[in-house]
């Protein structure tokens, strides 16, 4: 018997997940994107990125060194350049190291990054996801997630994180895949 809501993994058609080598990158594009829309964030990181033209992106010595007012210039707030800032200086003391994030648990990962001033356990998941495309990360705090939940799963009110854990419970092991499943449905309905 089909259980309420349950939705067929092999029936879920999901955009690919591009993994990146560059995880100075990919945590610099989660703290720029945070709490903005898509174009804004795509709009400054553009602008982030133009401020080395000889560079496809700039170095943790480079973000480092940058002024409060180059930073403003592409958009990017105070707290924001703190936090960037931060994230520069613990890659170049190894304090986050590449080298050791793929042979890492989830976990594990998440305790390593939130050392990061700005990253918290939501860039963590957008991290576990989209640079290094784990199979089994579900972003309970993420507002898009919630919403998706009431209109995929039909509920009545938006479910707190224990309640969105037992309803993916039969996604264990492929939860990233119904966090992805539910974000296009989100997508879709913006359109």
């Amino acid at each position: 018997m089909k259980k309420k809501g349950l939705i067929p993994l092999h029936t879920m058609k999901l955009r690919p997940l591009e993994p990146s080598n560059n995880y100075f990158q990919s945590l610099c594009r989660s703290i720029i994107f945070q709490q903005l829309s898509g174009t804004a964030a795509s709009a400054i990181m553009k602008k982030f990125v133009a401020l080395w033209p000889r560079k496809r992106f700039p170095t943790p010595h480079d973000v480092v060194s940058l002024t409060d007012a180059q930073f403003r210039s592409v958009g990017i707030s105070f707290q924001k350049a703190q936090y960037l800032r931060d994230l520069s200086k613990k890659f170049l003391d190894k304090t986050i190291s590449s080298s050791k994030i793929p042979s890492m648990t989830d976990e594990e990962i998440i305790a390593h990054l939130v050392q990061v001033k700005g990253i918290g356990e939501w860039t963590a998941h957008m991290f576990l996801i989209f640079a290094l495309g784990r199979p089994d990360v579900l972003p309970t705090g993420d507002l898009a997630i919630k919403k998706g939940f009431v209109k995929v799963f039909r509920l009545r009110k938006t479910p707190t994180h224990e309640k969105m854990v037992e309803l993916a419970t039969p996604y264990n092991g492929n939860r990233t895949t119904l966090a992805l499943y539910v974000w296009d449905r989100m997508d879709e309905e913006k359109r």
